[in-house]
């Protein structure tokens, strides 16, 4: 959700039950504009919260001019101060898929994973038990990419694509209609594509290549892993995640209002295939 409407944007998304105090909205409604000041970004937005044993972790990321360029992500345990997470790799990935479980909320704490590694001596070679330890603060990075890559989305027409390549907010999107708002059609992954390359020119023909450049969510796997409904007498569409419990989409039709936050224990439903 845009760092710019944080209060309207917590006020639509609060039927999931998405709500903060007053005092972190007056702090987050403080701290965001700095950290856009500050670190130059285009735009700022309020990803959401990771609910922590001991803290939560506030989650905010900052966007370049190019809406699809690598986002910049920061955490905050407090609302006010404001630390930068590094870019998430094919390593860190790998490192804390061994993790699981909540987290503490304190990102200089340690989860430790044993490993079997083979180790040569002579022409003998055995297993070895190692020991490898992974901070907190890298499987946050990893949680936030996967989610990002899984479940951020955005409307069709909030975004186009100029005929040089970098992707910008369109200043003339006016919210989509009632009936396009219930088809998951109407519904991009805020990331590059990558099934769109999979389809052949025939289904490419009706596409719009201003619009029509991210992966659709009708496809997505599995299949119902999203849930529509129609909130406040029709004035407001809700999507939520099945897959990462605890993301919600909003967007009032006929309006610019739209975004998505994640308040969630960071837990993929890993079960959800066997459940639907």
């Amino acid at each position: 959700m845009d760092a710019e409407s944080l209060l309207l944007s917590l006020e639509l998304a609060s039927g999931s039950g998405q709500g903060l105090s007053p005092d972190r909205r007056a702090s987050l409604l403080t701290s965001l504009m700095l950290v856009k000041r500050d670190y130059r970004y285009d735009r700022v937005l309020f990803w959401g919260r990771i609910l922590g044993l001991v803290a939560d972790y506030y989650i905010a990321q900052g966007l370049s001019e190019d809406q699809l360029a690598p986002r910049k992500t920061l955490y905050s345990l407090n609302c006010m101060e404001w630390s930068l997470l590094p870019p998430a790799t094919e390593e860190m990935l790998l490192q804390t898929s061994m993790v699981s479980g909540r987290f503490m909320g304190d990102p200089s704490h340690e989860y430790e994973h044993t490993e079997l590694q083979k180790v040569n001596e002579g022409d003998k070679v055995f297993e070895e038990e190692v020991v490898i330890q992974i901070k907190e603060e890298t499987r946050l990075v990893s949680i936030i990419d996967q989610i990002d890559k899984a479940v951020a989305i955005i409307p069709r027409g909030a975004l186009f694509k100029t005929p040089f390549g970098p992707t910008h907010v369109n200043r003339t999107f006016e919210g989509l209609s009632l009936s396009e708002a219930k088809k998951l059609s109407s519904y991009f992954h805020f990331k590059e594509a990558v099934e769109l390359k999979n389809k052949t020119l025939l289904e490419k023909a009706d596409l719009d290549p201003s619009l029509d450049f991210m992966d659709s969510l009708e496809h997505d796997i599995p299949k119902g892993s999203w849930s529509i409904q129609m909130e406040r007498g029709n004035a407001l569409v809700v999507l939520r995640s099945l897959l990462w419990p605890g993301l919600t989409f909003y967007h009032a039709p006929h309006t610019k209002n739209y975004g998505y936050i994640y308040v969630g224990t960071g837990e993929k439903n890993i079960d959800l295939p066997f459940m639907l």
